[in-house]
């Protein structure tokens, strides 16, 4: 690797808009994982995020030329504020472009930390609509194209984080650093300065497993595009890292973790236990990490450090963090069970449970011969679900563990019912469509009268994404032809016909 990475990172401009955030000793955590934990506190960065670092860095030591042709960036999160704030206090010109679909909260803060200095330009569905958008923007109108992770400017200025943790640790042991990834910019920054002043710490990058294109790309030894990615942890939602993270993780970096939805909830628990701070999930993708890394350790005591980088969470969302924190933190499970529809069945099930604390229950008569419930049951460790399924087995219930399961967790918890005997021919899909005034509407529509939708669930989760689940009656010799219709809609979508908990409960 270039020494000059270790240069770039001394001398980055960065405390002109930021500060040196703390490096907070966990005595919950590290009680719990046996591991002496630290958090570095990004959240409490000026605009709630360590993004304001790299913009600063790179917008500061633009040429006097350059300047005066003003700035231009696509983001509609913590990036975009970050660019914003320094255009305000360079007294930069900056254009930035975001979806159409981002929520007023986020323009109005974007707007808010740049004043006069900031224009904001909506265009297109998704971040690669404006994304591309921008790029055409800065060579039209020659404007400096500020890149939120694939720069080398940026990435040093990520890289101050480092610096001050290396400082704030000082002389004492410290065996990791766990550091959330999407393009791949703040892992970068972190490893290029680690690896050359203390190489025997480890830099271990936290992923989505459904959003894990820089794990994916280290494996193959070359970039690769994800087709979709997971929008929970919506900061680092990056289908295709950069060229130069790339480069620089491949190198460095030590390893990577992934996570899931479930497990970021639960991170986010633990560090409003810690701190009374509420994380963005991208903010706690590395406590995730840290706890899955920490229980997988022979060796206990270890000093462990998590960079918190961002907490600019929408309040709804809050909702549905708390829901799934419990499966998160093993402390519920959720099983589909089939019970024989005879009498004394139902109270010997309920003997199996015993004295654990049943957390949902779901039941609706529905066939002669069997009943499908759907429960949630109180746990106490990992492992529980495993146990707890393999007991009713044993005792003649035909079990499916759902605990881990989005489909059944988003929608089918919500609408157990019974199947219908008018549903027949139906085919099952889940979306994902803008949260927008008015997206509901415009997706039935975009429909069409072709096929009769009869099932629908759709529930707002506070974030800039909503899942829909819809049933359609298609005939069997029309189904190539549905496909063809739902794919030209332009909305991601899965086929969920053959999901379990739906043949069991819809």
């Amino acid at each position: 690797m270039p020494t000059d990475y270790l240069k770039k990172i001394l001398t980055a401009r960065v405390y002109d808009v930021a500060r040196e955030t703390e490096l907070d000793f966990a005595p919950g955590l590290s009680k719990r994982l046996g591991h002496q934990i630290y958090l570095k506190r990004e959240d409490l960065q000026c605009g709630f995020s360590f993004k304001l670092r790299g913009a600063y860095n790179k917008m500061s030591q633009l040429s006097a030329t350059d300047a005066a042709a003003g700035v231009i960036t696509a983001s509609a999160g913590n990036h975009a504020q970050g660019v914003a704030l320094s255009a305000e206090r360079l007294g930069l010109n900056a254009l930035i472009v975001v979806p159409v679909t981002t929520p007023q909260l986020k323009i109005d803060a974007i707007r808010a930390r740049g004043g006069a200095f900031v224009e904001i330009l909506l265009h297109g569905d998704s971040y690669s609509d404006a994304y591309a958008h921008a790029s055409t923007l800065a060579a039209e109108q020659g404007r400096i194209f500020i890149h939120p992770f694939d720069d080398p400017l940026v990435i040093a200025g990520q890289g101050t984080i480092a610096v001050e943790i290396l400082r704030q640790i000082g002389s004492r042991a410290l065996d990791a650093i766990f550091v959330a990834v999407g393009g791949g910019g703040l892992i970068s920054g972190v490893a290029a300065y680690v690896k050359q002043i203390r190489p025997e710490i480890k830099v271990i990058g936290v992923q989505m497993v459904d959003s894990d294109a820089m794990a994916r790309s280290v494996a193959a030894g070359k970039r690769v595009v994800l087709h979709d990615v997971g929008l929970f942890s919506d900061g680092t939602a990056v289908k295709q890292v950069g060229k130069e993270t790339f480069r620089l993780a491949r190198e460095l970096v030590d390893g990577f973790v992934l996570v899931d939805t479930d497990q970021v909830c639960a991170a986010i628990k633990d560090v409003f236990l810690e701190t009374r701070s509420v994380l963005e999930p991208a903010g706690a993708l590395s406590v995730a990490g840290l706890k899955v890394w920490a229980k997988q350790q022979t060796r206990a005591g270890q000093a462990l450090v998590a960079i918190t980088c961002g907490a600019n969470m929408n309040f709804e969302r809050l909702r549905f963090v708390a829901e799934r924190t419990e499966v998160g933190e093993a402390k519920e499970a959720i099983f589909a069970v089939t019970i024989p529809e005879q009498r004394g069945s139902f109270k010997r099930f309920c003997a199996l449970i015993g004295k654990r604390s049943v957390t949902e229950f779901n039941y609706r008569i529905s066939d002669a011969q069997v009943a499908h419930v759907f429960v949630g049951i109180g746990t106490q460790k990992p492992g529980d679900s495993a146990r707890i399924a393999a007991q009713f087995e044993k005792h003649g219930f035909a079990t499916v563990d759902l605990s881990h399961d989005a489909l059944a967790a988003d929608h089918i918890r919500h609408m157990v019912g019974g199947k219908s005997p008018l549903a027949n021919d139906e085919v099952l899909y889940q979306f994902e469509f803008p949260e927008r005034p008015g997206a509901l509407m415009a997706f039935l529509q975009a429909m069409g009268p072709a096929w009769n939708i009869s099932l629908f669930h759709y529930r707002n989760q506070g974030q800039d994404y909503s899942h829909v689940l819809v049933g359609l009656q298609v005939p069997p010799n029309e189904r190539r032809q549905c496909k063809a219709a739902l794919q030209a809609l332009g909305y991601p979508h899965r086929d969920q016909t053959a999901h379990p908990a739906y043949r069991l409960f819809l």
